[in-house]
C-alpha cells in the first residue's frame, strides 16, 4: 500500500491530531509494515506520538475501528491515547514505544521474554464486545470441517506473532498491530510461533520443546495442534499464490517442515 505522508493530509485532518498533540514539529513516516494507508511518529513537544490510520472512505477502514478497541484490552499493547475522525480520515494516536525487535535466533536471550509474553497473550479473553470472526470460521475451507473444534476457542488471539510486531524493552516484550486479532484457541499466537522459531534457526523439534513452555501450548490436545499446523501451512501458501512476496518462502517452508513433522508424530 503507498503512504501517505503527514503533511499529505488534509489540513483538517492535521488539526484534528494536534488538539490531542499540540503542534506537530516534524514526523516521521515508518519504514516497515505493509497495512496502513499511514503510519508515523509526530514528535510535539511533549513528546513523540505513534499515529496509524486511513481514509474513512475507504473498505477496510472498518478494520482501525476494530483495531483501536482490541488494542485498549489487549496485553502487553502500546496504549491508545485518542482517536479522530477528520477531514476524511480515521486516525489513532498510540503510545509510543522504543526498543529493538527480538531475536529468535537459539541462545538469542531475547527467548525467554518473548516466551513470557506469549505466556500473557495466552491468557487474555477476547472482549466479546467486538464482534470479529474467529480463528476457525477465517480459516473455513483450509481444515476438514469435522475438525473445526480444534480451533475454537474465545481467548484474544494476536495471530501474527513476526518480531517485526514486537519491541523488547527494559519491562519486557511489548506487542503492537493488532489488526489481525480474533477469538481462537489460547494456544494459538505459541502456534503460530512454532514457524518462527524454525525460521530463525531452530530445528522442529527444538522449536517444539521451546512451545511446550508456555502452558497452554503444554497441555493443548496434539491433533488440535496438527490441525492447526497443517491449516496454517495451507493458509500461508494460499496467500503467497494470491500474493506472492519473497519474504514468504523462508516461512512457508518452515511451516511445511513443522507440519510434516507433525503428521509423523501422530501417524
Amino acid at each position: 500500500m503507498d503512504r501517505t505522508a503527514w503533511l499529505e493530509l488534509p489540513a483538517e485532518a492535521r488539526s484534528a491530531v494536534e488538539t490531542h498533540t499540540g503542534s506537530v514539529e516534524h514526523a516521521r513516516t515508518a519504514e516497515t509494515g505493509v497495512m496502513s494507508r499511514l503510519a508515523c511518529t509526530l514528535h510535539t513537544a511533549a513528546g513523540p506520538v505513534f499515529v496509524k490510520g486511513t481514509r474513512s472512505d475507504e473498505p477496510a477502514s472498518w478494520m482501525y475501528d476494530y483495531e483501536t478497541r482490541v488494542t485498549r484490552v489487549a496485553p502487553l499493547a502500546p496504549r491508545v491515547l485518542w482517536q479522530v475522525d477528520a477531514g476524511g480520515w480515521l486516525l489513532t494516536g498510540y503510545e509510543h514505544l522504543i526498543g529493538a525487535h527480538p531475536n529468535l535466533a537459539p541462545d538469542s536471550p531475547d527467548l525467554g521474554p518473548f516466551l513470557d509474553a506469549l505466556t500473557t497473550m495466552s491468557e487474555s479473553r477476547w472482549p466479546e464486545q467486538v464482534r470479529k470472526k474467529p480463528l476457525c470460521v477465517r480459516w473455513a475451507g483450509f481444515y476438514p470441517a469435522d475438525r473445526s473444534p480444534d480451533l475454537e476457542g474465545r481467548t484474544l488471539v494476536h495471530s501474527d506473532v513476526s518480531p517485526l510486531n514486537m519491541l523488547t524493552g527494559e519491562d519486557g516484550i511489548r506487542v503492537l498491530d493488532w489488526a489481525l486479532a480474533c477469538p481462537g484457541p489460547a494456544w494459538a499466537d505459541t502456534g503460530f510461533a512454532v514457524p518462527r522459531f524454525i525460521h530463525a534457526g531452530h530445528t522442529v523439534e527444538e522449536a517444539e520443546v521451546l512451545a511446550r513452555s508456555v502452558s497452554a501450548y503444554r497441555t493443548a490436545d496434539p491433533s488440535a495442534v496438527t490441525t492447526f499446523a497443517h491449516a496454517l501451512c495451507a493458509v500461508w501458501e494460499s496467500r503467497d499464490r494470491s500474493d506472492p512476496a519473497p519474504h514468504r518462502a523462508p516461512l512457508i517452508a518452515a511451516a511445511r517442515a513443522w507440519a510434516g513433522q507433525r503428521v509423523i508424530a501422530t501417524t
